[in-house]
């Protein structure tokens, strides 16, 4: 093969040839970016970074109505990532939110040359996404099925007309394909130009060759920005640094944490073909080969993501335009070998440059968006992951409708700077981490995958007895938490190599662990969960209290209130328990990756003064879930405390004495609707309190429990959880927990009006539990989650979670019912008779399953299934 290597960055130059004859709206760009123009003073809003993202937020504010922006870019527009990028943009997204952000950045990109008059490159070409193994087919099929109920066409196609669409690419290896065929390719330099030519005429100012300095922070709160040419006063600002937001976020005088890191990324560019490829050439996805190609000026551009990638700039290295990197053939080699496996007739082809450009990725491979949960007015948009072009769109408009109108149109908890906290942002930690995250782009994307980098971070006082009785652990908001415990015979390498969208292997596993929870005692660990004490020295901590939550938390001492923290919408922006422990204090349990969320909102709208404190207590207590119908035998051997219903009835707390250990906050709840106590412990007790426990268990049959234990029982006794089923756009009107709402207790309460209005017109979702009637357990795919839901044969929701209820011994699925009007899509109200007079299916992978929808809890169900069993075993004996 001949290796043909130029001196100069012939795309930069032919880039650079192509914007210097733009028409004169260009030209009015340009001038506005001039470095002679004086800096403004003042602005309503700074956005630091010229490349796609910082041009798409401003674009997208501009069209909102806001008008005084100040844009900087420390080098020239586009000058850094941006102008690098593939430029694929690509709807074939595992993540419902990433499929949405990348339709509409497609279709924003392709009307924008008519809007500006500039040339963006866009062509829509279609995508091939190729698969080697049935697991990653079935994975295009699980994709295929959520595109074609968000109206994004897409198809599973043959070998045949894999081979119609591309002759060139060689299918020998291959099981089968899917094809998107409104995917699209752009220039993504020329589509920052666009943006940002559109929203200088819309009134937004850009100045390049500005370097931000840092943000000015008072009282918790953006005041303005010093740059190397003077100071701005502004009330928003907006971190669009691409792969320096990081070190941005640190250079405030109040840091905000922007976890994300740089890797070197490769892509080969080649001379056109003898015949050269057209332009509308489909993109190629060859995930299993780890690469990607798209045509490239009748040539190929084809990149990828190895196995070992190169992490860069980890010591904080900065430069004002990003210049190409050194060309590495010897770490490229692997991926060029796939591209000539899946294209042989490149073998002769001129290679024209090994492009090296870096790229930052986040630690759990999904960009970065919003508000900051230490200083207000602080917004960020950065670490694309890769997908800068597809996701810069819909990426903007979302950030853009957050500043504006308080809440984005989409729910985008899954992209949330506040998903993460401090612990993320260890350099050491991000750089071990995107060396694991860039190859797992690529990987099939099964259920229940686990990160193995940045692990044993956060760990409860028990970890190493639990990993010792075969504890096998997952990781949420860097906690390790138990999933399960494999038995001293069970095959363990098997076991952590398991992988599937079949019956998994730890099924029996979980099945014992399930059992024992339902018919003696377990003990989960559970202290990743969030914890928050709230108190004051008079009535202060009720009264706030009372007005950030939904249900009535006047109760007496010793009562527990589950309760949601909505928003004005009425949505959840958490749900929690609250236990009252004294007239004058709380303690509040959340999820885990609501830590940092929920410190925020509660920090945000609590006054700030000298009688009331909030205090984070989720370090001070070790969680243990007690639960079981042995659980309070257990517990009464150690406690010498009556705790029978009449003594202790269902949520109630009590500070008691658990062995030796004082001062241990025991709560009749389990979070599953099953009986048994949750115990929170001081740390510095937990070892004794966990061996007090398991011994006095063992004559009633203890045993260690994990998480995925935990999931059954809760969803088979239809328990929403936040962040799986409930989330900022969900209210308790449509989840079936009115009863948990002081509407008629007159008194006032955030999201109060957002719920009478529902209490009064009806809502538009309900939250239904579907128990597949037609699945085959053992040879069917399972469902997981994001599968759609089907009614009388039209589509009306998605699945939100799912478990295999081993006490019904079938696949239970949660998920909102919406009722759409059939020819114009308007959404109408949903009632119990429409939930109740639907015949469904579940969508798996492109195969329907019949299901029965039930608007109560599975107990019921269960209950009627035992007294059919009594029914038909007494005929059985009477013949």
């Amino acid at each position: 093969m001949m290796f043909f290597r130029l001196l100069s960055d012939i795309r930069w130059q032919r880039a650079s040839q192509k914007w210097g004859n733009r028409s004169q709206a260009r030209r009015n760009t340009s001038a506005a970016t001039e470095s002679s123009v004086s800096l403004p003073t003042h602005a309503q809003v700074v956005i630091c970074g010229g490349g796609i993202m910082g041009t798409s937020v401003a674009y997208h504010l501009s069209k909102l109505g806001w008008k005084d922006i100040l844009l900087l870019e420390q080098g020239r527009l586009a000058a850094g990532s941006t102008r690098f990028c593939a430029g694929i943009v690509s709807s074939a997204r595992h993540l419902s939110l990433e499929q949405k952000m990348a339709d509409y950045s497609n279709k924003l990109y392709q009307q924008l040359e008519q809007e500006t008059g500039i040339q963006t490159g866009y062509i829509r070409t279609g995508s091939i996404l190729l698969a080697q193994t049935q697991d990653r087919l079935i994975s295009l099929k699980r994709l295929n099925s959520r595109l074609n109920v968000l109206g994004i066409p897409s198809e599973i196609i043959s070998l045949k007309r894999v081979s119609e669409l591309y002759p060139l690419i060689s299918i020998h290896d291959l099981v089968g394909a899917m094809h998107v065929p409104e995917d699209a390719i752009v220039s993504s330099a020329d589509v920052t130009l666009a943006l940002a030519s559109a929203a200088s005429q819309n009134g937004v100012q850009i100045h390049d060759r500005t370097n931000v300095m840092h943000v000015m922070v008072k009282k918790g709160r953006v005041t303005g920005v010093e740059t190397d040419k003077g100071s701005i006063e502004c009330q928003y600002f907006v971190n669009c640094a691409g792969q320096w937001a990081y070190e941005l976020g640190l250079s405030n005088e109040e840091p905000v944490n922007i976890p994300l890191h740089a890797c070197e990324h490769f892509y080969l560019l080649t001379r056109p073909l003898e015949i050269p490829l057209q332009s509308s050439t489909p993109t190629v996805m060859d995930a299993d080969g780890r690469i990607y190609i798209r045509n490239w000026q009748g040539g190929i551009l084809s990149g990828g993501f190895e196995k070992n990638p190169k992490p860069i700039f980890t010591e904080g290295k900065n430069q004002l335009e990003v210049q190409n990197l050194h060309e590495d053939w010897d770490h490229f080699e692997p991926l060029l070998s796939s591209l000539l496996r899946r294209m042989p007739a490149l073998e002769a082809l001129e290679i024209l440059k090994l492009v090296n450009c870096p790229e930052s990725f986040t630690p759990d491979m999904r960009c970065i968006m919003g508000e900051s949960p230490t200083v207000q007015g602080y917004f960020v948009l950065a670490g694309m992951n890769s997908a800068g072009a597809s996701f810069a769109g819909g990426a903007g408009k979302y950030l853009a409708e957050w500043m504006v109108q308080g809440y984005p149109s989409e729910n985008v908890w899954e992209l949330d700077l506040k998903r993460f906290g401090v612990l993320q942002s260890s350099r050491t930690f991000l750089r071990h981490r995107v060396m694991e995250v860039m190859p797992l782009i690529a990987d099939i994307k099964v259920p229940r995958w686990d990160f193995q980098t940045g692990r044993q971070l956060r760990t409860s006082p028990l970890y190493d007895r639990l990993d010792a009785q075969g504890a096998r652990w997952m990781e949420k908001h860097g906690f390790e938490r138990p999933k399960y415990f494999v038995p001293p015979e069970k095959d363990l390498l098997a076991l952590e190599h398991s992988k599937t969208f079949y019956k998994p292997d730890w099924f029996d596993i979980v099945e014992a662990e399930v059992k024992c929870c339902k018919e003696a005692v377990c003990v989960i660990d559970m202290s990743s969960f969030a914890k928050f004490e709230i108190s004051s020295t008079g009535n202060e901590a009720l009264e706030v209290l009372q007005y950030l939550f939904s249900n009535d938390l006047d109760v007496p001492v010793g009562h527990i209130v589950h309760t949601g923290m909505l928003n004005a919408d009425g949505g959840y922006e958490n749900d929690c328990s609250i236990a009252r422990l004294s007239k004058r204090s709380f303690f509040m349990i959340s999820p885990s990756d609501q830590q940092v969320h929920c410190w925020s909102w509660l920090k945000r709208h609590m006054p700030e003064n000298d009688v009331l404190f909030l205090e984070d207590v989720t370090w001070k207590y070790t969680a243990l879930n007690l639960i079981g119908p042995r659980a309070m035998a257990v517990l009464s051997e150690l406690s010498y405390a009556p705790l029978t219903p009449d003594h202790f009835p269902n949520l109630f707390c009590k500070e008691m004495s658990v062995g030796y250990a004082n001062g241990i906050r025991v709560m009749s709840m389990t979070h599953t609707g099953e009986p048994g106590f949750m115990l929170y412990i001081p740390i510095e007790y937990a070892l004794h309190v966990y061996n007090e426990l398991m011994s006095v268990g063992q004559k009633y049959g203890i045993r260690n429990a994990g998480y995925y234990a935990l999931r059954s029982l809760r969803i088979e006794n239809f328990f929403a959880f936040w962040g799986q089923d409930l989330n900022a756009y969900t209210t308790p009107m449509e989840c079936g927990r009115e009863f948990r709402v002081k509407l008629d207790k007159g008194m006032d309460f955030i999201g109060q009006d957002a719920l009478l209005k529902q209490k009064q017109n009806g809502v538009y979702k309900r939250f239904t539990m579907f128990i597949l009637e037609d699945h085959d357990t053992d040879l069917d795919l399972w469902p997981w989650w994001g599968e759609p839901i089907y009614r009388n044969g039209q589509y009306v929701g998605v699945t939100t979670s799912s478990a295999y209820s081993y006490t019904l011994e079938r696949h239970i699925c949660l998920g909102f019912v919406h009722n759409f009007n059939e020819e114009t899509g308007e959404q109408l109200v949903v009632t119990t008779d429409f939930i109740n007079r639907g015949e469904y299916e579940i969508d798996i992978a492109g195969h329907r399953f019949q299901a029965k929808a039930k608007l109560y809890p599975f107990v019921s169900l269960y209950a009627y299934k035992r007294r059919k069993d009594e029914i038909e075993m007494s005929d059985v004996h009477g013949k």
